[in-house]
């Protein structure tokens, strides 16, 4: 049975709530800019996350929500465009402190560190935006793998990327947990072989997690316990490298 060597995070929605509190606000500022009439409600939001990859994000909203839409250039190239200005909001947001870590992220990662475990990053979201999230709060080489965009052919919820960092990182699924918040995380985890927890989140709570291991609101914490949505966590009211070996062994266990 294999011991626990590395933890895998995802990022938007996992590490942070990136998703409703920055990329979103980021494109709604890209489209005043650009004189475009489109604002991405909250709640309209959440739909438009079924599509993986900011860029990708775009154009099928466009298609959809917009199709007689003319861009000055074609319509792949206008998104890269569009996104980039959104990037850069993004960044904007983060350093002004707008988008905060989900509960539990960075006690669970210092304790990683110190028992050295460990850490990787598996993400659709491109380089410079995860770039930005680390550097606001952790060292960036503390994980050993930022696997990030367009580095892998297909992102979730195909396997791609999951392949990628245990083929980089030359680790056997068995020594690995991924933590998720998404159906489609879920998805490409499990589809590599990959013990999966997901931290569920407003955008995701109707996501079907079949496969994963356990369901909670967040990671807790000490004084704020974690909410159990699916599966079996024992006694633990907040996540620790205990509790991610304890649930390590629940998968290995049906493997």
């Amino acid at each position: 049975m294999g011991k626990l060597k590395a933890i895998i995070f995802d990022v938007d929605g996992t590490l942070a709530e990136t998703e409703r509190d920055g990329h979103r606000l980021a494109f709604n500022q890209a489209f005043s800019e650009m004189g475009l009439p489109w604002q991405w409600s909250a709640e309209f939001y959440g739909p438009l996350l079924e599509v993986s990859g900011g860029k990708e994000r775009l154009i099928a909203y466009v298609h959809q929500y917009h199709p007689q839409f003319e861009p000055p250039v074609e319509l792949e190239v206008w998104a890269a465009q569009l996104h980039r200005q959104k990037t850069k909001y993004y960044r904007q947001l983060l350093l002004e402190g707008s988008i905060p870590l989900r509960p539990g992220i960075a006690r669970l990662i210092t304790e990683a560190r110190r028992e050295g475990i460990r850490l990787a990053i598996a993400t659709t979201s491109i380089l410079p935006n995860v770039m930005a999230l680390l550097e606001k709060f952790f060292h960036p080489t503390i994980f050993e793998l930022i696997a990030a965009g367009d580095i892998v052919p297909q992102k979730k919820p195909t396997p791609d990327i999951y392949h990628y960092v245990l083929e980089q990182m030359n680790l056997s699924p068995r020594e690995c947990i991924v933590i998720e918040d998404s159906q489609a995380g879920v998805q490409a985890a499990t589809q590599a072989g990959l013990p999966t927890l997901v931290t569920q989140n407003e955008y995701t709570q109707d996501h079907d997690f079949s496969g994963a291991i356990a369901v909670l609101s967040d990671l807790g914490e000490p004084d704020a316990p974690f909410e159990v949505i699916r599966g079996e966590l024992g006694s633990a009211t907040y996540t620790t490298l205990e509790t991610l070996a304890f649930l390590q062994k629940q998968a290995l266990g049906n493997g």
